[in-house]
């Protein structure tokens, strides 16, 4: 039986198919594209599954499931909880500790819920999506549950203390929903209502308010979108004295409108650039504005953290103290808040440094935090705004790792610099030998483009060695320092260099960095990976021949546009998950989300620009490409998997050279669990070693 969307396919005609001979392979479930996509994995295998790959796998897989790896947590009242997978729970176990418990080497972990005994019961493939929990007491949840990994999920009422899904209680059906309780017995809900519920991107367009005990069909719509918008979202603030509830109109990728709910049920929008982020925080508000923003005679850089009296605000004050200036080499990577500080991470050249701003007397004060450095830190408070002020009210996380030095977990305390070592991972390789150097490459139009050399031991710059240069460069992502045993082990511990390069349209020096390069300015992220490329070869740490690329997603993008654009400079291409037609990729599942960074392809001024990189338009017959790997999911629905069918089905009728494999579940992650993402990785390593070696 052929699928809805091949039945649609084919109704679009004669000249369609004409315009793009692959159209079917973007018929996800299809069979005539599911047996394309087997046929091609049996031949990938086939030839990656070489003498390398089972001690890659292996090592990969160790490194995935080690027991010393740092449980991430998240707290919910006087519990810390934690998705935990490895080799016995590979779909993973829900579980939680006291932090008294948490603390001790071999914590007592109490499971709430096992995700693979649930999916064996109901014989589905769930994996974990997280779960949104009512405060002050955190007992009644709404937990997320994913087929294979997919964006979309079904979403249960859980009770905490049962340990059991509530019968009867809230539910969803699979959708990519939002929800958001307002209180015990209702629910703010975003999710696939019918006809029109939806925007273009496939995310919610209506929220309504849903009361305990009637059907859903019954809930009355209380905040609408447009069909262009992104989504719409609700935000319920509940801190004793500062109760609010915002809704929002996300109007493309990076610009909102918000709505604030008065007592009398009526919304008014809050007068804030639509770029700007908000953060109440007990009767303050922090504003992160991502362009200049005149208030006043006064003047704020894009970037710059500042400070307002929320109800002052909200009256029409206009009183802003600043609590971060960016300047050309530091930007605000991010910030925490306790019950009274305000803990600044601020990159400096692509390295951490922290900074407090503490609000606890009349007179507010600023201090540098003395912290590891040249790595990466990432802070989170432990404040609970819905609790009493508690023990923890000061209390913060601070996690540090660079390439070379494991993960380590600390607890720290606002106003002072002392730390506890919490957690810490035990190397997963011998970095003896082994160094990091910061370098800058000159990008075609001048400007200077950090990336970092991981250099494994005895390694010279000869042009022979081994050398992976990995980019994204979109949506202001930073690519910062971080500790990978995979990458430790399946590449410079067995003596390739890795390359990580911080190219414009990332968020390395703030919106700035990435403002450069989107939509009309896209290709300034192509021209600083080239360049940064061109450098790894003047400088002779790599050549062609053993020079390789890999990015996924957005990155997928960057490799596909590189490898066309440049092929003369690469033997191997890694293309993950990627955006690739870049003439449809708005009408593709999530893509309409996108169009802030790219732009519109509909429209001809914008297709002229998106048209020049677009890899499935650019790649031609008779081309002399570098060897590619492109890998997907088939349970991705955020980049859809026809993007790297098609191309590479384009291109091996044209005679290039490729591989291609796609994992029957995972998601945009690619996997789903570990032994799937140990598969995946240790086929992509045994490409680029077959490809890259010596």
């Amino acid at each position: 039986m052929k699928s809805l969307l091949a039945t649609l396919l084919l109704s679009c005609g004669v000249a369609m198919a004409q315009e793009d001979p692959n159209l079917w392979l973007e018929d996800v479930q299809g069979e005539r594209a599911l047996a394309w996509v087997r046929e091609h994995n049996t031949v990938s295998e086939r030839a990656l599954k070489g003498p390398a790959y089972e001690g890659l796998r292996a090592d990969l897989l160790k490194v995935l499931n080690a027991r010393d790896r740092i449980p991430g947590v998240s707290r919910l009242g006087p519990w810390f909880y934690n998705l935990w997978q490895d080799e016995q729970h590979k779909r993973g176990l829900w579980r939680r500790a006291t932090l008294a418990e948490y603390a001790k080497p071999e914590p007592a972990w109490e499971t709430v819920l096992d995700l693979d005994a649930l999916g064996a019961a109901e014989n589905e493939s769930w994996v974990f999506h997280g779960a949104s929990c009512l405060g002050p007491t955190y007992k009644r949840c709404l937990v997320y549950l994913s087929r294979g990994g997919s964006d979309a999920h079904v979403a249960r009422e859980f009770d905490t203390e049962a340990k059991a899904f509530v019968a009867g209680g809230f539910a969803l059906p699979e959708a990519k929903s939002r929800a958001e309780w307002r209180d015990a017995d209702h629910l703010y809900v975003g999710t696939d209502f019918g006809p029109g519920s939806l925007t273009d991107s496939g995310y919610p367009r209506v929220v309504k308010l849903w009361t305990r005990g009637t059907p859903l069909a019954e809930a009355k719509t209380v905040f609408e979108g447009e069909a262009k918008d992104v989504s719409v979202s609700v935000q319920v603030d509940r801190t004793p004295g500062f109760e609010h509830t915002i809704f929002s109109r996300a109007l493309d990728f990076y610009r909102q409108t918000r709505f604030l709910l008065g007592a009398d049920g009526k919304l008014s929008a809050l007068d804030l650039p639509d770029d700007l982020q908000e953060q109440f925080w007990n009767g303050r508000l922090l504003l992160h504005p991502r362009s200049d923003w005149s208030v006043g005679k006064q003047r704020y850089a894009a970037g710059s953290l500042l400070l307002a009296d929320a109800a002052a605000w909200l009256r029409g004050e206009r009183k802003l103290t600043i609590l971060f200036k960016p300047t050309k080499t530091r930007s605000l990577a991010g910030w925490t808040v306790t019950h009274e500080q305000v803990i600044l991470n601020i990159s400096e050249n692509v390295a951490s440094r922290l900074e407090e701003w503490s609000f606890a007397a009349v007179k507010p004060t600023h201090r540098k935090i003395e912290a590891p450095f040249p790595g990466t830190l990432s802070v989170a408070g432990l404040y609970d705004s819905e609790l009493a002020k508690d023990e923890l009210a000061d209390r913060y996380w601070v996690h540090y790792a660079d390439f070379l030095t494991p993960d380590t977990l600390y607890l720290a305390k606002a106003g002072t610099d002392a730390r506890e070592p919490y957690k810490s991972r035990q190397p997963q390789f011998d970095a003896t030998g082994m160094k990091v150097q910061q370098l800058f490459a000159a990008s075609k139009d001048g400007t200077r483009v950090p990336y970092f050399v991981i250099w494994p031991k005895g390694a010279r710059a000869d042009g022979a060695n081994p050398t992976l240069l990995y980019g994204y460069g979109g949506f202001e992502v930073s690519m910062a320092p971080a500790y990978s045993g995979g990458r430790g082990l399946a590449w410079y511990g067995r003596g390739g260099v890795l390359v990580i390069a911080n190219i414009r349209g990332g968020g390395e020096f703030g919106p700035g960095w990435h403002q450069a390069a989107v939509k009309a300015h896209k290709q300034r992220s192509y021209d600083d990976f080239i360049a940064v490329a061109q450098d790894l070869i003047k400088r002779r740490i790599s050549s062609p021949k053993h020079l390789g690329i890999m990015g996924g997603s957005n990155g997928g993008l960057l490799v596909g546009a590189t490898m066309l654009q440049r092929p003369e400079l690469f033997n191997a291409v890694v293309c993950q998950v990627p955006l690739l037609d870049m003439k449809r990729y708005h009408k593709l599942l999530a893509g309409a989300s996108w169009m802030a960074e790219y732009g519109d392809p509909d429209v001809p001024a914008e297709w002229a620009w998106i048209s020049k990189y677009s890899p499935y338009q650019n790649v031609k017959p008779g081309m002399k490409t570098p060897k590619v790997l492109f890998t997907t999911s088939t349970r991705d629905d955020r980049v859809h998997p026809g993007h790297a069918r098609k191309m590479a089905a384009l291109m091996e009728s044209q005679g290039h050279p490729l591989l291609y494999w796609e994992n029957i579940e995972g998601g945009h992650g690619g996997a789903a669990d570990n032994e799937q993402r140990a598969t995946m990785q240790a086929l992509e390593y045994s490409f680029l070693w077959q490809q890259l070696g010596r």
